[in-house]
């Protein structure tokens, strides 16, 4: 059998999900994304979402509501007479009314292992913190924020130099996998449901700007784990002189090093920099208008010598 199925996300990230159950058979009646964004060079030109083009190449109708205040968005979602709901990073809080539009309710691809990591930026508060593992948890929403209970988990490790964007393509497959077999099982009457645990609650609150300047005053390990938790975006950057003037400069890897210094201090010719116990080895670079760069290459255009200060 199969499922009529509303898919609602926004990002790449929730393609393959999109994908997949398509592939699996299900009939996806209807695809929710967030409303086109101004994109382009320029900023000008209205960009549809990367769900919203993979809908369209899959033949299926899109939806692109800014909210479900309206009542008449309310009853358009119903009429679609689906079973349930799938929802991977679409963007928004889903009201009662939606959440209860289906048949079966709301089931969402969420990337943490909850309760820990609630929230806008899981991938990257997970790596942020130094966490080990984290995996997709396919759960079935109620009004809370990433408060439902859970229905499948599937952990992957974090291994210690992978970066947010690494762990992003890794998850993305996995989710996929995850949901299809929920999917499978829900279709079966065969998906139990586990409430969250009470306690080891964290909240994965939106990166901040404010939040992405590298702090060498910091221990190595926690510098490492900032420039690979923002990697590769926002970013995590840094000040140096460069031919006698500031420049911004973004690190999107590295490693753990030998070494000791001032903090924020270049230490050899192989971009190992001074922590506050520690230091940490940049492996690529990126200047503000220029393309991401290994270490080695990135020093023969740009003069970053031992004893220079970063910052």
């Amino acid at each position: 059998m199969a499922l009529r199925i509303i898919f609602m996300g926004t990002p790449e990230f929730s393609v393959p999900t999109l994908r997949a159950l398509k592939d699996a058979g299900h009939e996806v009646v209807a695809v929710y994304s967030q409303p086109p964004r101004p994109g382009g060079r320029r900023g000008l030109d209205l960009q549809k979402s990367p769900v919203h083009q993979a809908a369209e190449l899959l033949g299926i109708p899109v939806l692109t509501p800014l909210n479900f205040k309206a009542e008449e968005d309310r009853e358009t979602f119903r009429q679609f007479n689906a079973d349930v709901a799938v929802v991977v990073a679409y963007g928004l809080l889903l009201p009662v009314a939606i959440l209860e539009g289906t048949r079966l309710g709301c089931y969402n691809g969420h990337a943490s292992l909850l309760p820990r990591w609630r929230g806008a930026a899981p991938i990257q508060r997970a790596i942020m913190a130094g966490d080990v593992k984290t995996g997709m948890m396919v759960m079935k929403m109620d009004k809370g924020l990433d408060t439902g209970p859970v229905a499948l988990t599937r952990e992957v490790e974090i291994a210690e130099n992978m970066t947010a964007g690494e762990l992003h393509d890794r998850l993305m497959l996995v989710g996929a996998r995850a949901m299809v077999e929920a999917m499978e099982k829900l279709d079966a009457d065969d998906l139990p449901l586990t409430p969250q645990a009470q306690d080891g609650v964290l909240y994965a609150a939106k990166i901040d700007k404010n939040e992405t300047r590298i702090d060498f005053s910091r221990t190595a390990t926690d510098v490492h784990n900032h420039i690979r938790g923002l990697s590769p975006f926002p970013g995590a950057w840094m000040e140096a002189m460069v031919n006698g003037k500031p420049e911004r400069i973004k690190a999107l890897a590295s490693e753990l090093a030998e070494g000791a210094g001032s903090a924020g201090e270049v230490l050899d010719d192989h971009l190992s920099v001074a922590c506050a116990g520690g230091a940490v080895r940049l492996t690529r670079l990126q200047k503000a208008g220029g393309k991401p760069l290994a270490a080695q290459e990135f020093l023969r255009g740009t003069l970053l010598a031992p004893g220079t200060r970063l910052g």
